[in-house]
């Protein structure tokens, strides 16, 4: 196995020299792209898109076909893990996900199990396998879960949530439990990251959502630990190349160093930190992914310019170890060619750095 044509995603998470400062979008298929929305309306759901491998691989490669990325993310759910918990997983318009039985009662969480991925996720290692297919060694295709403590805010609130009431009531007055369901989904995770790896994933990314709702003592005990429990588990090597690890917790600007340091390849970075604090903060330790406010894609496109301009001139000249990503996901009122103006954008400067530098 050989790396992709472009491979300045998998060089970049691996501090290596690249030719221009790659780019991938969190969230980039989705629904600001007319061409997302017509496919999710033929497979009926958001679930039945989920679950159809060669749908999902048809989203998956609509923004590259769109624009000049350089990173394919699996078209898929971070819910799809304690859905196969059997905790229900569903849909509501305008609400968002949600779970028919959520871990409220002791006797539920005692008997909480990790599932086998071939087994019950075995529509996403399809998806994932049809995927590199279909990419053929063009860009490297990115694997990815939620973290074990965003999971679980998923499992104990039953949904959303903007207080975060019952999984922090727990925390504080049943640590024991919390523990319990963090243990397992971190179990789940590992073996889900490695799966994906297996069917075809050459980088895996985790994505703590809620982990920056924490006080620093709870983050490192309750989301910080329990991911590099899942990074201890992953495979790093496959058919005889790197498979480089990022990790991202919204709103994790207070622990960039502590995330630097549970043994991930990468630490993305959302948009409330500058990024030059940021690369002076980890060193060489890891690469850093980010960070542009995804709200600057609801302007004009020479405003986006000078925008990732400043990011990657905020970085400094010597670009290596830095992909270019929004601080979070892509929202879905974006107009679509003003991610043209953002990806090009990206890769003219960076080339310009990267002449002065030489």
């Amino acid at each position: 196995m050989t790396r992709p044509c472009n491979d300045s995603f998998l060089r970049a998470l691996l501090k290596e020299p690249t030719a221009h400062t790659p780019v991938w979008l969190m969230r980039q298929a989705g629904r600001y792209l007319p061409e997302y929305r017509e496919t999710r309306a033929r497979a009926g759901s958001f679930m039945q898109l989920c679950m159809n491998p060669g749908l999902a691989c048809e989203v998956t490669l609509q923004p590259l076909a769109r624009y000049d990325l350089d990173a394919a993310i699996l078209f898929s759910d971070i819910l799809t893990v304690p859905d196969a918990m059997g905790l229900g997983l569903y849909f509501t318009d305008g609400e968002g996900p949600r779970f028919e039985r959520p871990l409220r009662e002791e006797w539920a969480i005692r008997d909480l199990s990790a599932p086998d991925p071939w087994d019950h996720l075995r529509y996403v290692m399809d998806a994932v396998t049809e995927i590199r297919r279909a990419l053929n060694n063009s860009v490297p295709l990115i694997g990815f879960s939620g973290s074990p403590y965003t999971l679980a805010c998923y499992m104990v609130e039953g949904a959303s949530s903007t207080d975060y009431r019952r999984i922090k009531s727990m925390l504080y007055d049943r640590p024991d439990l919390l523990h319990h369901i963090l243990a397992v989904t971190a179990d789940a995770v590992g073996a889900y990251l490695n799966a994906q790896i297996e069917s075809g994933a050459q980088a895996v990314m985790i994505f703590d959502s809620w982990g920056g709702s924490l006080s620093p003592a709870a983050y490192r005990e309750f989301s910080l630990h329990y991911m590099q429990r899942v990074l201890a588990t992953l495979i790093r090597e496959k058919d005889g190349e790197r498979v480089p690890s990022i990790v991202f917790t919204k709103g994790g600007g207070l622990w960039l160093e502590s995330i630097a340091d549970i043994g991930c390849d990468a630490v993305g970075l959302d948009w409330t930190i500058d990024i030059d604090e940021a690369r002076r903060r980890v060193g060489d330790r890891v690469a850093l992914q980010g960070n542009i406010d995804p709200a600057v894609l609801f302007a004009s496109p020479a405003t986006i310019a000078a925008e990732a301009r400043k990011v990657l001139d905020g970085y400094g000249a010597a670009q290596t170890g830095h992909v270019f990503n929004l601080g979070h996901g892509i929202s879905q009122f974006t107009p679509p060619e003003h991610v043209t103006a953002l990806v090009d954008a990206v890769h003219q400067h960076s080339r310009l750095l990267r002449q002065k530098c030489s």
